[in-house]
């Protein structure tokens, strides 16, 4: 659990940097060029080639593919018509997809996992339904879209591991070469090459947004995944939503229900130590 909170606090402050400072003005499909080609160069040093089977270094380049370089796709594109706090109201469903497509894998139904992942949505919707514009259609829907994929590669990963005794560090770059040729693709197809950052704030955001909040924080989501049961991941999925607006909050003083806050957060929480109750007991 010390992996998923540590990186929920590093994350809580990506959702506002993008927001504030990259959407709008610089190319979304740049800044996700970017931010992967950079966590690739992080992990490039660790990479054992022969530490891993062929199969396995496959099925880590597509989930890489999957929960990275098209969900960062839909991500970016999210903000052109979504605000901060909007962006992350529609992440609550995250949770849901984590239990069902975890337990379409696995060919049955837990019904504790889904109760958990149901409240602590519930505890997201506390916090920011505030009544959507009619215009929310199209970034809604690449905001789901993302979340799928966020929640696809977060099962697949988890799997892949428990069936697999490797050091995580030494195979993590494939997660990233995978991610990067879906990048690669999208920017020559889509890609703007006239929205480039214009000053030095933004490349260094971009830099540690790609080094720090990709190279490290998926990292170290992945390997906290893998430690801890659905249930839990899928609660801690929605803890990022009250992080990701205190931040929002205190830095750049945009306007939140600190009741409502407060309200969904201690929601979420309940829904962490039904878990981990149900965990003890089971």
């Amino acid at each position: 659990m010390a992996y998923l909170i540590a990186v929920t606090l590093l994350w809580a402050f990506s959702f506002s940097l993008i927001g504030e400072y990259l959407a709008g003005q610089v190319g979304p499909w740049f800044a996700v060029l970017m931010r992967i080609a950079l966590a690739t160069i992080v992990f490039l040093p660790f990479l054992r080639v022969r530490q891993v089977n062929r199969k396995t270094a496959v099925k880590l380049m597509l989930i890489g593919a999957i929960q990275l370089g098209l969900m960062y796709g839909f991500y970016y594109q999210s903000f052109l018509f979504l605000s901060v706090p909007e962006v992350l109201l529609f992440t609550v469903m995250t949770p849901i997809y984590i239990t069902l497509i975890n337990d379409f894998a696995e060919r049955r139904f837990h019904a504790n996992f889904l109760l958990v992942a149901a409240i602590a949505t519930a505890g997201a919707v506390a916090i920011r339904y505030n009544g959507i514009d009619s215009n929310f259609v199209l970034g809604f829907a690449m905001v789901q879209c993302a979340n799928l994929c966020f929640a696809a590669g977060q099962v697949g990963y988890k799997r892949l591991m428990q069936d697999a005794s490797l050091d995580q560090k030494t195979v993590f770059g494939w997660f990233f070469i995978g991610a990067l040729i879906v990048a690669i693709v999208c920017y020559v197809i889509f890609g703007n090459p006239a929205k480039l950052p214009t000053t030095h704030l933004q490349w260094g955001i971009l830099i540690y947004l790609g080094t720090i909040a990709s190279g490290l924080g998926f990292f170290g989501w992945n390997k906290g995944a893998t430690l801890v049961n659905v249930g839990a991941l899928a609660v801690m999925n929605n803890l990022l939503i009250p992080a990701g607006i205190l931040v929002n909050l205190l830095i750049w003083n945009h306007n939140a229900d600190i009741l409502r806050l407060s309200l969904g957060g201690g929601i979420i929480l309940v829904a962490l130590w039904l878990n981990k109750q149900w965990q003890i007991r089971g």
